[in-house]
């Protein structure tokens, strides 16, 4: 859905098995920009558990447990009953959480930016190829600032350091 990223994904090698840590990272910081689309605990907890992975404190085994929680939660999310379908913003930020977790940066990107466009303005938002670019520019951004760290941390030798949700990216 983002070209931009999409080339800037294929430059960086993002699927790679060696960046791995890579996807995490921008995948959660996808996330973290629809984490007040949540409506579900459960699935902020799994966001939140994404974070304490990407700091050291969780565990290999912790973070693919909390990605089978987050996918479950995202398949069975009822979505919304209500007329302005505020609730299908939720439905897509739960699967931005669950592709995150699961190291599919790309898709949580795709996932989230739907969920910004459509939580800020509705169905006649997300018809509108231009009320994307505002995000599609934000994960273009983001990703290059990710990358950039990544690779300031290679070089100095201080690859083993954990990248937190990213740097600040306007």
């Amino acid at each position: 859905m983002n070209d931009n990223l999409d080339l800037l994904a294929r430059r960086l090698e993002l699927n790679a098995p060696t960046h791995e840590r890579l996807r995490l990272a921008f995948g959660h910081a996808c996330a973290l920009r629809v984490r007040h689309l949540l409506e579900e605990p459960a699935a902020i907890e799994c966001l939140n558990g994404l974070g304490r992975y990407l700091e050291g404190e969780l565990s290999v085994e912790g973070r693919q447990r909390l990605a089978a929680e987050a996918s479950r939660l995202a398949n069975q999310h009822p979505g919304s009953k209500s007329i302005d379908g505020c609730g299908h913003a939720a439905v897509s930020a739960t699967y931005a959480v669950a592709n995150a977790l699961a190291g599919k940066a790309l898709q949580a990107a795709d996932y989230a930016a739907y969920a910004m466009v459509y939580g800020a303005g509705g169905y006649g938002a997300v018809v509108e190829r231009g009320s994307f670019e505002p995000e599609f520019e934000w994960q273009v951004r983001c990703l290059a600032a990710l990358a950039q760290d990544r690779r300031r941390l290679i070089l100095s030798g201080s690859a083993a350091t954990p990248l937190a949700a990213g740097p600040r990216v306007a």
